[in-house]
């Protein structure tokens, strides 16, 4: 029994000591959970209340770019606009008279002086009814002078004497309109010009106004018709008034210098539907360059600016909201400017506000430039990896 008592008091024991160490283990467990909970909480507030790290860009270098200065100079104010050249006179011609073509005496495109016979037509019918009437006239003539002396003698009648002077009359006028019908069968150019393709060829018979033996536009001088906006005829009015406006046009596909001429008029009408006016200027032609029917581009000196602002039309920038240039200062930094560009002449742009004279502005390599960038100024010729 005691034995038996023993054995189960110690086996009690030992089952409370297994219980105590289980005990042990599990807040062990518990307070390394709690700890490992509080250290992911402190790190996560780390993370997110911590302030983040800056990285240091590095320095970038210089810009390479050109520059120019602005300038004041003369610039002429110029209308740019496109045109055709026109010929000042275009005769179409014709036969007047019924007839059959002997002679065809030009060429295709040849230049024909005021007078030069041209076509030839058969004229022995028209020849011969005149020297009919010729010998009428002859008789009649012959008649009134008979006549003349009896009527005082009163052995003619005065009405007879006028009878053969009316006759006489009428005979001539005939022969007049004979000879002048004569002519028309020798066809002479009206105008000095350029001939076009000859239409009708020798051996043809022709009906009297029926198809253009050839058409002959004058050459020299010559017209370039154009339009203009109507907010440009007062400037125009006021430039013709004080004397001629020189107009300048350039064929296209033409690599010669532009050709000068003079404005010559304006219509009297301004186009309600384009809101434009008609003009034309005149030209010499004499190396004949100009054309009829030929595009040319045109350009209008209203009047020449003593002291306009330019620069170099490289400088100028075109952006969403304005037109800018880059203007370098405060020791090689690019600024960015908005400027005002009045007009475009030949490479050269008219600033109409936003700059001064002598401001020095970016002309090549601002493509890469932002508003406060460091620059390095380079000349033509210079070496891309030298140094201005």
């Amino acid at each position: 029994m005691l034995n038996y008592w023993r054995q189960g008091r110690f086996s009690g024991l030992r089952r409370m000591a297994v219980v105590e160490k289980a005990g042990h283990r599990i807040r062990l467990v518990v307070w390394l959970g709690a700890s490992a909970a509080v250290a992911l909480v402190v790190a996560v507030s780390y993370a997110v209340l911590a302030p983040p790290r800056v990285a240091t860009a590095p320095a970038q270098p210089p810009v390479p770019i050109m520059v120019a200065a602005v300038t004041q100079q003369p610039m002429p104010v110029r209308i740019d606009t496109i045109g055709t050249v026109q010929a000042i006179a275009n005769v179409v011609v014709k036969s007047r008279v019924d007839g059959y073509i002997t002679d065809v005496l030009i060429k295709d495109g040849q230049f024909v002086k005021t007078g030069e016979v041209m076509f030839k037509l058969d004229d022995r019918a028209a020849r011969a009814q005149l020297e009919q009437m010729k010998a009428q006239l002859e008789n009649a003539k012959r008649d009134v002078a008979r006549y003349k002396p009896l009527v005082s003698q009163a052995f003619v009648s005065r009405q007879v004497y006028d009878t053969a002077m009316a006759n006489e009359r009428a005979l001539q006028a005939q022969v007049d309109d004979l000879q002048a019908q004569l002519s028309y069968y020798t066809i002479v150019a009206p105008i000095d010009g350029r001939a076009g393709t000859i239409n009708i060829k020798a051996g043809n018979s022709i009906k009297a106004n029926d198809l253009p033996f050839v058409t002959i536009n004058q050459i020299s001088p010559i017209y370039a018709g154009f339009t203009l906006p109507q907010a440009e005829l007062p400037g125009l009015r006021d430039a013709m008034a004080k004397g001629p406006v020189e107009v300048q046009v350039k064929p296209s596909g033409d690599g010669g210098d532009a050709i000068a001429g003079t404005l010559a008029f304006f219509d009297n009408t301004v186009d309600v539907n384009s809101g434009t006016i008609a003009a034309k200027a005149v030209f010499d032609n004499a190396q004949q360059r100009l054309w009829p029917g030929q595009f040319v581009n045109v350009s209008v000196t209203e009047r020449v600016d003593p002291n306009a602002l330019t620069v170099p039309a490289s400088a100028v920038l075109v952006g969403q909201n304005a037109t800018y240039v880059y203007v370098i200062k405060d020791g090689g930094v690019a600024h960015m400017q908005p400027v005002t560009v009045a007009r475009t002449i030949d490479g050269v742009s008219v600033i109409g506000a936003g700059l001064a004279a002598g401001d020095q502005v970016a002309t090549d390599g601002q493509l890469r430039l932002t508003n406060g960038s460091k620059v390095e100024i380079r000349h033509p010729g210079a070496k891309p990896d030298s140094p201005s």
